[in-house]
């Protein structure tokens, strides 16, 4: 498996493209309009530039890197890749759409995967004729950085997918946590009560977004909760709140909060718009 594939080019899409071209992957980076590709494109090359400036990356690596990047408006252009990994935004029936249209482009062997943080992996599997060639692969942000992978076996995940699954996780660097297919998984099912009380906090007025993010780092955490929800995104850590509430039917613990919903009404969703929580020039 010399060639991946990934589909989105977002900021998780951009971080495992990264990951993938800088193990020595050929990449195929789909999106749906070429200038947002161009985008893409920009915003990889100037991180693997930073890894060189900073001694992390060898310069002959990232030359070879940058060349093994492959932009594509088609799903068909997916076709040389031996593994896909979908990263489009957290809404079932698109990645469901995606992955139907997939199944009918791509070679029988050819193995997909979702990054999907919080949809069930099964339900998306269903809807594709290679439930045993299916699995979730969930990176964590920054996706070229962070270490960890969730590898969400579905209902009919076989087990050599998921030993490719690991062996391309390896690949990678990073290090693979087998996980069944429950809502949230593992990471983002704790990750609720750092998120939920920060907000509870936050609205009933106990204290203001700087200071809890400044207690929560004394006690150990690299970041604060708004920090992160900032870099994450509001939107997209709201739209996982909701999913993992509804997933729970309802369970109270991880209901959503109305200041997330206001962060996304008003666009402010992080560093990704240059404001969030906190402003970013």
């Amino acid at each position: 498996m010399d060639s991946i594939g990934v589909i989105g080019s977002g900021t998780m899409g951009r971080g495992i493209a990264q990951a993938a071209a800088l193990a020595g992957y050929e990449v195929i980076l789909y999106d749906i309009e070429e200038s947002i590709l161009a985008a893409a494109r920009a915003a990889i090359c100037g991180s693997i530039d930073k890894g060189v400036a900073r001694g992390k990356t060898a310069a002959a690596v990232a030359a070879r890197a940058k060349v093994a990047l492959h932009l594509t408006t088609s799903l068909a252009g997916m076709a040389p890749a031996g593994i896909i990994i979908e990263a489009a935004p957290e809404i079932l029936g698109l990645k469901r759409q995606i992955f139907a249209e997939l199944d009918d482009l791509l070679p029988p062997a050819t193995i997909l995967a979702s990054n999907t943080s919080s949809l069930s992996i099964s339900a998306l599997a269903g809807s594709t004729s290679r439930p045993d060639r299916f699995l979730g692969l969930h990176f964590f942000n920054p996706a070229h950085i962070m270490k960890l992978v969730e590898v969400i076996r579905a209902e009919d995940t076989s087990h050599a997918t998921i030993a490719i699954a690991d062996a391309f996780v390896a690949r990678l660097g990073k290090t693979a946590v087998h996980c069944q297919d429950t809502p949230a998984f593992i990471v983002n099912r704790v990750a609720r009560p750092f998120y939920g009380e920060a907000f509870r906090l936050l609205g009933e007025n106990a204290a203001g977004v700087a200071d809890i993010d400044r207690l929560m780092k004394s006690i150990g955490f690299p970041m604060g909760p708004f920090e992160l929800v900032d870099l994450i995104g509001c939107d997209v850590n709201y739209a996982v709140t909701q999913a993992v509430y509804e997933a729970y039917f309802q369970e109270p613990k991880y209901r959503p909060h109305p200041i997330q919903q206001r962060m996304v009404e008003s666009g402010h969703l992080g560093r990704k718009t240059g404001r969030g929580f906190y402003r970013y020039e």
